[in-house]
């Protein structure tokens, strides 16, 4: 199964009754080996109208930390939702809603394979930590920290948890929090590149490479 066959099993799906309220289903977009997934809770009116994610005022905020926090296009990274419908008036997704829409998202996951998730909001949050085996108490608690998501025996997921850019828009207070943790993001991502760069001068054999007791100690560091 592909992103493609996914989408198509989102904008058929009767799972729930958000079907009979939606005009579009949102499966979610961009570049389908991305290395940074986000994920929102559920689509808003504009996604609804549209049938894509996040293309509202929010969206518009996200779209501009993605671009001049982080220093990414858009289509560099996959935006989309745990619930895939729009909730009538805007409201949150029910535990029902999730539990029948999140079998989605987990497939989504496991084709992307990203190296890193950045969850918005406490719904999408809750979510992955109950995927991560973690307790979730509230978003304030574990917003702008990093955590790990062993999901699999050989694959490990940074999870990054933040505001969703549309508390930012009801509380001014919480765009500067909000862009703060992208600044952590943007850290995040940087280590993670230069990691990449020793892992390749380390295989490649290259100047940089490591020798003797360095060698053995860096081998265990380099995941």
């Amino acid at each position: 199964m592909d992103l493609q066959e996914i989408a198509e099993q989102v904008r058929n799906c009767r799972k729930c009754d958000l079907w009979k309220t939606r005009k579009n289903a949102v499966p979610g977009e961009g570049n389908p080996h991305a290395e940074i997934m986000f994920v929102g809770e559920a689509p808003g009116e504009n996604e609804d109208i549209e049938g894509k994610p996040f293309v509202g005022a929010a969206g518009k905020l996200l779209t501009k930390l993605i671009t001049e926090v982080l220093g990414l296009k858009r289509e560099d990274v996959f935006i989309t939702n745990v619930v895939k419908c729009r909730p009538p008036q805007n409201r949150d997704p029910t535990e029902e809603e999730m539990t029948a829409c999140s079998p989605y998202l987990r497939m989504q996951i496991d084709i992307i394979k990203p190296k890193l998730i950045i969850t918005l909001g406490r719904h999408s949050t809750s979510y992955l930590f109950s995927l991560m085996g973690k307790s979730f108490s509230s978003i304030t608690r574990v917003r702008g920290k990093e955590f790990e998501w062993k999901k699999d025996d050989n694959t490990v997921v940074k999870v990054f948890p933040t505001y969703h850019p549309a508390a930012a828009l009801y509380n001014p207070n919480l765009r500067k929090t909000l862009e703060d943790d992208f600044r952590k993001i943007k850290s995040i991502l940087t280590t993670t590149t230069s990691s990449k760069r020793v892992t390749l001068e380390y295989f490649m054999g290259g100047e940089n490479r490591p020798r003797d007791k360095g060698e053995e100690s860096n081998s265990h560091g380099v995941q």
